[in-house]
């Protein structure tokens, strides 16, 4: 079984930065590829990031591009997602979920696994 934890949300001013984090414990996502998704009430889930098993490649939705990176340490099971220049419109609920293979996809339904989601709140 895999477990997903995200960490490293909160409230923080626009065009502050904020780290997220999200290590797999159970069996090991090192051959799998990682994504941030974000959420907002009543809203579809809206892709944010994702990167390769190797952490080579890495795809990122057209809202983030430029403001936020990706990246994963695969020696610690964990992935992060570095959030620059944070807007109010990027106030959701980040979950991190592991990918069916080890390519990365913009694709919610091509991730198997998720977290439970960490709240960022982003204030004008």
């Amino acid at each position: 079984q895999v477990q997903l934890v995200e960490s490293g949300g909160g409230l923080v001013q626009a065009g502050d930065s904020l780290s997220l984090s999200c290590t797999s414990h159970g069996r090991p996502s090192t051959k799998y590829a990682m994504g941030w998704f974000r959420q907002v009430l009543g809203k579809e889930r809206e892709f944010v990031a994702a990167i390769d098993a190797t952490g080579g490649a890495n795809s990122f939705g057209d809202s983030v591009k430029g403001r936020f990176t990706i990246s994963r340490d695969n020696a610690k099971n964990t992935v992060y997602l570095q959030m620059n220049s944070l807007k109010p419109e990027d106030t959701a609920v980040y979950y991190c979920a592991r990918g069916e293979t080890r390519y990365e996809s913009t694709i919610a339904t091509e991730y198997n696994y998720w977290g439970q989601g960490t709240q960022v709140t982003v204030s004008s």
